[in-house]
C-alpha cells in the first residue's frame, strides 16, 4: 500500500495497524464485534475507518485475507479460485469509486455478476461497509440470481418462501396439518422445510416420504428438504429417500465449519451425491444457512468482524451454486446482533453480499425473544427485503416457531407482502394456485388460507394423513 492506513476526523488522527483492522473498525455497530473486542471505540474512529477503507483498492484487500492462507481451507479456496480477469474493469479504482460504479444508473445487475468472479469475501465485505441501508437495497435490486430446482427462483417481480412445519416431536400429522395451511397461502414456493427435533436418519426418511406423498397427491411444484445434518442426510439418499435439497449450515472459516461437522471435502461428497441420487430436476440442489455472529460463537473468528466472517461464509456457498441461502439474520441472538436496527442492517448487508457473491439469497427475518425487537420491526425488515429483491423469505404459522422457539415471518405476512408490492410466486407455483381455486389475476382468492380446499373428499383426506406410495429416487 502505497499510503498508511490513517485519516483525521474533525482533528483527531487514526491510525490502523492493518487492512483487517480497517474493516473490523468499519463495521457499522453490532453487539458481537463489541464482545469480541473489534469495534471502534466511538463513531468518529468508525468515520475514520470507513474513510480509509474508500481509498483501497481491491488488489489492497486480496493481499490481506482475513485468516491466514497457510491455516485455513477457506481462505486457500477464495484465494485460488479468484478470477482476477474478471475485476480487471475495476484496475486502479478505490474502493469508493467502486461502490460508486455499482450505484450508477449505467451498471446493470449484469455488470455486478460478470465482475463476482473476481470478488474474495472480504472484498464483498468492503463494499458493504461503504453503503447506507438504501444503498444495500439499490444495489441488491440490480442483481437477479435465477436458479433452478423443481421450479424457478429468482426471476423478475417474483417473491417466493420457505414452507417451515416444524413439530416438537415431529409429528408428521402435524407437519402435514401446517404445510396445507401455508400451502393455502401460496407459500412453500422456494422449500417445504423442515427442522426436524430429532435428527436421526429413520425420522429424516420418514419426513422427507410423507413430505413427498403430500407434494404429489397435490401435484405440488416444489422441493423438500429435512434440515438434518448433512450426512445424515447423505445416509438417508443411500437408503433411497426421496430428497430434493441437500441442507448444511455453514460459517466463514475453517473452524467455525469444523464445530459443525463439516468441511469442504463432506460438502464437495454431499452435493455429488444430492446430484446422482437426490429426486429434484436440478441442477441447483444445495441449501445452505448462514448468520452473522457464528463464528464468534464458535470461537473461531480469528479476529475478524462479523460482517467479513459472513462474506466468508458466501464465498463457501457459492462453490455449489445452490438453490437457496439463507441467512437466520437474528436467531444466533442479542448477543451478536443486539436491536431492531441491528438486526436490520444485518439483513439488508446479508442480501446485498450474497447477491454481489452470485447466490440466490432468501432471508430468514427474525429474533430471539430476548432482543429488542418485536414483530413491526420483521415486518420493516420484510419490505425492505422485498424491496431489494429478495429471492425468498420464511413463512411460518403466525410468526412463531414451536419447535425452534423464535419469532420470524408468516404465512399472512407473505400473502400481504405479494399483494402490497405486486409480486407473484414463482411461475411454476403460480400455475400451480389457479388450477387449485388459491389465485387468479395476480391475486389470491377469498379461499386464500383455508386449508380445507384440499380436503374435500375423505379419499383425499385420508391419503394425506395415510401415506401414499412415495415416487423412487430420479436415479432409480
Amino acid at each position: 500500500m502505497a499510503s498508511p492506513l490513517r485519516a483525521c476526523v474533525f482533528g483527531q488522527f487514526f491510525t490502523f495497524a492493518s487492512v483487517k483492522e480497517v474493516l473490523c473498525k468499519s463495521s457499522d455497530l453490532r453487539s458481537g464485534d463489541v464482545q469480541a473486542g473489534l469495534a471502534a471505540q466511538s463513531d468518529r474512529e468508525r468515520v475514520a475507518a470507513k474513510r480509509v477503507l474508500s481509498e483501497l483498492t481491491l488488489d489492497d484487500l486480496y493481499e490481506s485475507p482475513s485468516v491466514p492462507y497457510e491455516i485455513d481451507e477457506l481462505t486457500r479456496l477464495f484465494q485460488d479460485s479468484c478470477d482476477k480477469s474478471a475485476r480487471r474493469r475495476m484496475a486502479n479504482k478505490s474502493l469508493g469509486e467502486v461502490r460508486e460504479w455499482i450505484l450508477s444508473a449505467n451498471t446493470s445487475g449484469r455488470d455486478l455478476l460478470a465482475i463476482s468472479p473476481g470478488l474474495t469475501p472480504e472484498m464483498v465485505g468492503a463494499l458493504a461497509r461503504l453503503m447506507s441501508n438504501m444503498d444495500l437495497i439499490a444495489a441488491a435490486k440490480k442483481i437477479r440470481v435465477v436458479v433452478r430446482c423443481n421450479n424457478t427462483l429468482g426471476l423478475e417481480g417474483r417473491i417466493s418462501s420457505r414452507l417451515q412445519p416444524n413439530h416438537p416431536r415431529d409429528a408428521i400429522e402435524g407437519i402435514l396439518a401446517v404445510m396445507l395451511e401455508g400451502l393455502s397461502y401460496g407459500n412453500g414456493d422456494a422449500v417445504i422445510g423442515i427442522n426436524p427435533s430429532t435428527e436421526t436418519v429413520e425420522s429424516t426418511i420418514e419426513i422427507l416420504k410423507r413430505t413427498r406423498d403430500l407434494m404429489n397427491h397435490l401435484q405440488v411444484p416444489t422441493q423438500n428438504c429435512v434440515l438434518s445434518h448433512v450426512t445424515v442426510q447423505m445416509e438417508a439418499l443411500r437408503m433411497g429417500a426421496p430428497l430434493d435439497l441437500c441442507f448444511q449450515s455453514i460459517a466463514g472459516s475453517e473452524g467455525a465449519n469444523k464445530n459443525f461437522g463439516v468441511n469442504i471435502a463432506l460438502l464437495d461428497e454431499a452435493y455429488a451425491m444430492t446430484r446422482e441420487l437426490g429426486s429434484a430436476q436440478g441442477p441447483n440442489v444445495m441449501y445452505f444457512e448462514t448468520g452473522q455472529g457464528t463464528a464468534l460463537s464458535a470461537n473461531a473468528h480469528h479476529g475478524t468482524d462479523q460482517v467479513t466472517m459472513e462474506a466468508r461464509a458466501y464465498g463457501l456457498a457459492r462453490r455449489y451454486a445452490p438453490f437457496i441461502v439463507n441467512s437466520v439474520v437474528g436467531f444466533i441472538g442479542p448477543e451478536y446482533l443486539h436491536d431492531a436496527k441491528q438486526i436490520t442492517r444485518a439483513g439488508l448487508e446479508d442480501h446485498f453480499m450474497g447477491k454481489l457473491s452470485g447466490l440466490s439469497m432468501g432471508c430468514d427475518a427474525c429474533y430471539t425473544n430476548h432482543a429488542e425487537c418485536d414483530q413491526n420491526d420483521l415486518e420493516n425488515l420484510e419490505l425492505l427485503l422485498a424491496t431489494a429483491g429478495v429471492n425468498y423469505l420464511m413463512g411460518i404459522p403466525a410468526g412463531d416457531d414451536v419447535m425452534l422457539n423464535y419469532e420470524t415471518t408468516s404465512f399472512h405476512n407473505n400473502a400481504t407482502l405479494r399483494e402490497v408490492l405486486g409480486l407473484r410466486p414463482a411461475p411454476e407455483f403460480e400455475s400451480w394456485l389457479e388450477r387449485v381455486g388459491l389465485w387468479r389475476d395476480g391475486h389470491m382468492t377469498d379461499r386464500a388460507g383455508d386449508p380445507s380446499v384440499f380436503l374435500r373428499r375423505e379419499s383425499t383426506r385420508e391419503s394425506l394423513f395415510e401415506g401414499s406410495p412415495t415416487r423412487a429416487p430420479r436415479s432409480a
